[in-house]
């Protein structure tokens, strides 16, 4: 098949519209649904960035995108009981024996918010475990190497069969010269095949502290090839081998190491005692939990809490979580990694980056102010790696 038909591009309005190939046949083949523009989009970012964490780590790896970039990215490490209760996977069989449905478990719980409707890629065989847990999640579909007859019948039964599914031949490699179009107008670059497993980009170390554990090296090499596929501006903040807060698509720095920043900490709130006991009432739909835990969170807790409200969620009114438990708990956050898409222009992207736990960097380096950014990191005594290598990506 060298085309695909597509219903229209980004917006209705947008017609027609189709995915091509000019030379060979598509590498891909649509095993269900009627995936879209920005389906497509999503699946082809979110598979090759799955396909380099596998290709780097060792292990199965799983993305979550939105709007072509990744809400949320991992490996397949196995969860915690902690970890399981807060992404609502507790209850699924088999979990411990499937690492890439821990990978999905890990990628989609880092952010559920902005996971909700996401595209899913995997780096490995989609099993019956990983089909299962998608099965309850809002999603609009899947692209996979390969998919278990279980998994497919599990898969094809979603949303009244129309999920979409994706099987990518794993084999395939694009041309090193890519193109697109804009405003009629061709542009033309190599594709950036920069290794992101190298060494050699831990070599520049010019903070005091220069100690790089063997799990940050690994979480700081999924930082960075996880803004490899991230919109520009980009950090990325990662612990334990899954990207915990991503700020993509900011027009300054530190607005992103501010906005993945919080997203961290939402992520490790959600591991609080009065978070991980919250009564909900039985039956209440998972984004409206997600939804109700996130304002729980915040500032705004009393649009969740105020008398007539409380019991559209909970059977008892919980006591709010104060700013100084929030706080408390927040600096209890360590050993978090933090990438970046291209240099930290001034020290307060650090400055913020330490609130949320980070203790290990990797960004280009070559900022006017890097003394002063080497400064702050000394001051926290975070080790920082100039890698010289820039991610950006549109």
């Amino acid at each position: 098949m060298k085309e695909l038909e597509l219903k229209y591009g980004c917006n209705p309005n947008q017609k027609p519209s189709r995915i091509f190939m000019e030379e060979g046949e598509l590498p891909i083949e649509v095993l269900s649904g009627r995936p879209g523009y920005i389906n497509f989009l999503d699946a082809l970012n979110a598979w090759q960035l799955v396909r380099e964490l596998r290709q780097a780590t060792g292990l199965p790896a799983a993305a979550s995108f939105k709007h072509v970039s990744p809400a949320g990215a991992a490996v397949g490490l196995p969860l915690s009981d902690t970890l399981k209760h807060i992404y609502f996977v507790d209850d699924i069989p088999g979990l411990d024996d499937s690492p890439v449905a821990c990978a999905y478990a890990r990628a989609r719980g880092a952010d559920r918010m902005s996971s909700y409707g996401d595209f899913i890629a995997l780096s490995d065989t989609c099993d019956k475990t990983t089909a299962l847990l998608i099965k309850r999640e809002v999603s609009d579909g899947i692209i996979a190497p390969g998919f278990t007859d279980e998994a497919l019948e599990v898969l094809r039964a979603k949303r009244k069969g129309t999920y979409n599914v994706i099987r990518i031949d794993p084999s395939y490699r694009p041309a090193p010269i890519e193109r697109k179009q804009v405003f009629g107008i061709t542009f033309e670059q190599g594709r950036n095949e920069i290794q992101l497993d190298d060494p050699a980009l831990f070599e520049n170390i010019p903070t005091q502290n220069k100690t790089f554990p063997a799990d940050a090296r690994r979480d700081l090499m999924i930082a960075l090839i996880t803004l490899k596929y991230t919109q520009s501006n980009s950090v990325c903040y990662v612990k334990d081998g899954q990207a915990i807060g991503i700020g993509a698509g900011q027009q300054s720095r530190i607005h992103c190491t501010r906005l993945a920043g919080q997203k961290a900490d939402i992520w490790w709130l959600r591991q609080h005692p009065k978070v991980m006991s919250l009564p909900f009432v039985e039956g209440i739909r998972r984004a409206d939990r997600d939804n109700t835990i996130d304002i729980y969170i915040s500032d705004d807790h009393d649009d969740v809490l105020a008398d007539g409200l409380w019991q559209q969620f909970f059977t008892e009114r919980p006591e709010p979580l104060t700013r100084e438990e929030k706080a408390a708990w927040i600096a209890q956050n360590t050993r978090v990694s933090l990438g970046s898409d291209a240099f930290f222009p001034f020290g307060d992207n650090i400055e913020r980056a330490h609130k949320s736990g980070v203790q290990y960097i990797a960004q280009a380096g070559g900022s006017v102010r890097d003394d002063y950014v080497i400064m702050t990191c000394d001051k926290y005594d975070i080790a920082m790696a100039f890698t010289g290598v820039r991610l950006f990506h549109h």
